[in-house]
C-alpha cells in the first residue's frame, strides 16, 4: 500500500475509534434511560439485560448467516463461554441494577478504571508482564475510586459503599474478563465475528428470559418511550454495532495510537447524561473522572509492549490487541 493510502487509512481508523468511543460513551445514559430509577422505574433490570442481548442476538446471527460465516473450531468455545458470561450477562445487569440508584456521572467515574482493570485481567489471566509503575498506576487507579464512591456514601449519609459502588465494580470484573477472553479469540475468528458469535451463543437464554420477564400490561402501560429507545441502543449499538467501528479503528489506525482515546469516555458520558437524563455536572465527579483518567494515561505510558501470544488454532503467535468494554 502507498504512503498516501497508508496515512489515509490510519486517519480514518483514528475517526471510527472516535465514533465507536462516542457510541459506547452514550451506554450508561440509555440504560438508565430504560430501567428508569427507584423513585421512577420504567424496565426491569433483569428485562434491559436479556432483552439487549436478545437484540444482540439476532442482529448476530443475521449477520453471520449473510456473511456465511464458518462455526468456531472446538478450542474456541470455552472462551465465547467467559465473554459471554462477562459481557452479555454480568456487566450489563450489574450496570442496570447499579443505575436504578446512581446518576450515570456517578458510574462513569467508577467505571473510569476498567481499561487499567482490562489490561490488568490480561497481564493475569494471559500470561503477560507488566513493569511495576504500570502496577502502582493502577493501584493509585483502583484507590480514587474507592475514595470517590466513599465520600459520595458520606455525602448521602450512609456509611462505607452504597450497594451501588459494589455493583459497578463487579460490572468492572466481568467486562474485563469477558474482553480478556474476547480479546484471546480476535486474531483468529475476527472482531466482527467473535462479537456476533457471543451474540448467537446468549440467544437460548436470552430469548426466553426476555419474553419470561416481559412486562405486565399495568407495567406497560407506565413505561415511557425514552425507556424503549434505550434498550434499542443498548441492544443494537452499544453491545452489537459500535463494536464494528471500534474495531475497525483499531486495526486501521493502529491499536495503540486508536486506544488513547477511551480516555475520553468518562467525560463524554457526563456531557449525554445531561441532555438525556437532565443530569448535572458536579466538580466532585470531574474532578475525579480527571484523576482516574491519568492514572489509565500514565499506566498505559509505563506498561510494556504486549507480548506475542499463540492463536487458539495452533497458527503462529500473533499480537493481541484488548478490546474497551463497555458496554
Amino acid at each position: 500500500m502507498s504512503a498516501p493510502r497508508q496515512a489515509r487509512r490510519q486517519r480514518i481508523g483514528f475517526w471510527l475509534g472516535v465514533l465507536g468511543v462516542a457510541l459506547f460513551a452514550i451506554t450508561l445514559p440509555a440504560t438508565r434511560l430504560a430501567t428508569g430509577t427507584d423513585a421512577e422505574p420504567q424496565l426491569s433490570p433483569g428485562f434491559v439485560t436479556a432483552a439487549r442481548a436478545a437484540l444482540a442476538g439476532l442482529l448476530s446471527l443475521a449477520f453471520l448467516l449473510l456473511t456465511r460465516s464458518p462455526w468456531p473450531a472446538r478450542g474456541h468455545w470455552r472462551m465465547l463461554l467467559l465473554s459471554v458470561g462477562g459481557n452479555l450477562i454480568g456487566f450489563p445487569l450489574l450496570v442496570a441494577l447499579a443505575l436504578r440508584s446512581v446518576s450515570a456521572a456517578h458510574g462513569a467515574v467508577i467505571l473510569a478504571v476498567l481499561p487499567l482493570a482490562t489490561a490488568a485481567a490480561a497481564a493475569l489471566l494471559l500470561g503477560q508482564r507488566e513493569r511495576l509503575g504500570f502496577w502502582l498506576c493502577a493501584l493509585a487507579g483502583c484507590a480514587l475510586v474507592v475514595l470517590y464512591a466513599w465520600l459520595r456514601a458520606q455525602g448521602a449519609g450512609g456509611f462505607g459503599f452504597a450497594p451501588a459502588d459494589v455493583l459497578l465494580l463487579g460490572a468492572v470484573i466481568a467486562a474485563a474478563i469477558g474482553y480478556v477472553a474476547g480479546a484471546r479469540l480476535t486474531p483468529v475468528l475476527g472482531a466482527e465475528r467473535v462479537i456476533c458469535w457471543m451474540g448467537v451463543l446468549g440467544l437460548p437464554l436470552s430469548l426466553p428470559f426476555t419474553l419470561w420477564l416481559w412486562p405486565d400490561a399495568a407495567t406497560l402501560a407506565q413505561v415511557r418511550a425514552p425507556a424503549w429507545a434505550g434498550v434499542a441502543y443498548v441492544g443494537a449499538v452499544s453491545m452489537w454495532s459500535g463494536f464494528f467501528a471500534w474495531f475497525r479503528g483499531l486495526d486501521w489506525g493502529g491499536a495503540l495510537r486508536v486506544s488513547q482515546v477511551l480516555l475520553l469516555q468518562p467525560f463524554l458520558t457526563m456531557l449525554f447524561a445531561v441532555p438525556l437524563l437532565g443530569e448535572r455536572l458536579d466538580a466532585l465527579s470531574l474532578g475525579f473522572a480527571t484523576a482516574v483518567v491519568l492514572t489509565v494515561f500514565v499506566g498505559r505510558r509505563l506498561s510494556l509492549p504486549a507480548p506475542a501470544v499463540a492463536s487458539l488454532a495452533g497458527g503462529d503467535p500473533q499480537t493481541v490487541s484488548l478490546p474497551k468494554a463497555q458496554e
